[in-house]
């Protein structure tokens, strides 16, 4: 990853036809493993049945897809984010201002 890494927040640029959950928190949350039980539920109240496609962790500079901003470092948009995007992500659900990121997909 790059040193700074970019992380999306706020809005996905583009076409794509993806809403948007921006969660913020009373008190910061423990860890990634609390984050995604957050974003979960969000998704589960939104979509249903779901899954979890790609994900941001800015507390341990980790994503998956592993190594996916590496290769779009000179994108605009972050790797996890453009593989979220382009493997048919319909939901963006963003925790404290992009500290975690995660992109769901519907199974319905």
């Amino acid at each position: 990853m790059n040193a700074d890494p970019v992380c999306l927040t706020g809005a996905v640029p583009g076409d794509f036809a993806v809403s948007v959950a921006e969660i913020a928190t009373p008190q910061p949350l423990t860890d990634y493993l609390a984050a995604m039980k957050l974003a979960d539920a969000e998704a589960t109240a939104r979509l249903g049945s779901h899954m979890l496609l790609s994900w941001y962790d800015r507390d341990r500079d980790f994503e998956s897809p592993q190594h996916a901003s590496e290769c779009h470092a000179a994108g605009a948009m972050p790797g996890y984010a453009v593989y979220g995007l382009h493997h048919g992500a319909t939901l963006m659900v963003d925790i404290e201002q992009g500290r975690f990121v995660f992109f769901y997909l519907p199974l319905d």
